[in-house]
């Protein structure tokens, strides 16, 4: 904090997208915020608003809309495309990156197709670039009207990422660094798919003793999950893990846990998606997930149910069945 102005280049104009870019002008530097849509990029230039998908928020002036790719030649990039659309994205701005320019990786999810965490997708499209993983609590309005939030930047080195994090760091969001990336993105996706299943409990009704016995078990799954894969146990445990958990399966505020209401109240997924301009990573994230899980031996129920429910092959109902039907073990287990 209080160094030199930087030039930091956003890739994405969605909610969390356009947060970050007023967090970043918080911590003091100039942004050049690059939306799909040229005419977004035109509208949030004329109203100095992002109407669509962050409405009611001023742009700061440090804040520079555009739908050119070449004008994210930036010193700091950070990328807040969706999980899913990550490869195309860096496939067409790899280009534009200099050699070894920070790459910010702000989306939460896996790779559908080829079961890869979005480091690797990265490395496969932009291998001059350095990844790094920015993860944990955050709603993008309250980040975007400066309430406070902590969150994780993640990177291979730990001495650069704590030079980075200072960097992008200002009182209202305190980011905390960790040498390890791969943990970051578990927590992240995982959450997702965790927070589904936490919604459809309370969508059903059923307490919130059910939800917080749900919500203990889910964890557990999040962090067997992590440990299987070769996380670090504090990164699961820290805020690009539990807190991120404890946020988006607890607040009807998250794409995810919202969904989960939706599909417990007894909602169509398709109706509630074509409801939806936001990405809710959880559904893209859950088979995925689980085809990881099989090859690793690592039993997950809960992350079982949301996949066969937002797969179509099983009713919410018979998930719920078959987790309350399944044998006693021991807590630990």
């Amino acid at each position: 904090m209080g160094e030199t102005a930087m030039h930091i280049g956003v890739i994405g104009a969605g909610a969390w997208g356009t947060a970050l870019a007023i967090a970043m002008t918080g911590a003091g530097h100039h942004v050049t915020l690059w939306a799909r849509e040229a005419e977004l990029a035109r509208d949030m230039a004329e109203r100095r608003e992002n109407a669509l998908y962050l409405p009611g928020i001023p742009l700061p002036d440090a804040i520079t809309p555009t739908n050119e790719r070449g004008d994210l030649a930036a010193d700091i990039v950070l990328l807040v495309a969706p999980a899913q659309a990550t490869r195309q994205v860096m496939t067409d701005f790899a280009r534009h990156l200099a050699p070894a320019t920070p790459l910010i990786i702000c989306a939460k999810g896996i790779e559908r197709d080829s079961g890869k965490f979005l480091t690797e997708v990265v490395r496969e499209t932009a291998d001059h670039a350095r990844p790094y993983v920015l993860s944990g609590p955050s709603f993008a309005r309250e980040v975007a009207m400066g309430k406070p939030a902590a969150v994780t930047l993640a990177g291979d080195d730990i001495a650069p990422t704590r030079a980075l994090a200072r960097r992008l760091a200002h009182p209202a969001l305190r980011i905390y660094s960790s040498d390890d990336p791969l943990g970051a993105q578990i927590g992240g996706a995982m959450k997702n798919v965790l927070a589904i299943a936490c919604g459809i409990v309370a969508g059903r009704g059923f307490g919130e003793s059910a939800r917080a016995a749900l919500l203990t078990r889910a964890f557990a799954e999040l962090h067997r999950f992590g440990i299987a894969l070769g996380a670090k146990p504090e990164t699961l445990n820290g805020l690009s893990g539990l807190g991120d958990l404890l946020l988006t399966a607890t607040s009807e505020q998250s794409r995810n846990y919202s969904l989960g209401v939706a599909l417990g109240q007894g909602r169509a997924l398709a109706d509630i998606l074509g409801e939806r301009s936001a990405v809710t990573e959880g559904v893209h994230s859950a088979q995925i997930a689980m085809r990881l899980a099989e090859r690793h031996g690592i039993d997950m129920p809960i992350c079982a149910a949301v996949a066969a429910v937002v797969s179509g092959v099983a009713s919410v109902d018979e998930q719920i069945a078959r987790l309350l039907n399944r044998p006693l073990k021991d807590e630990t287990g």
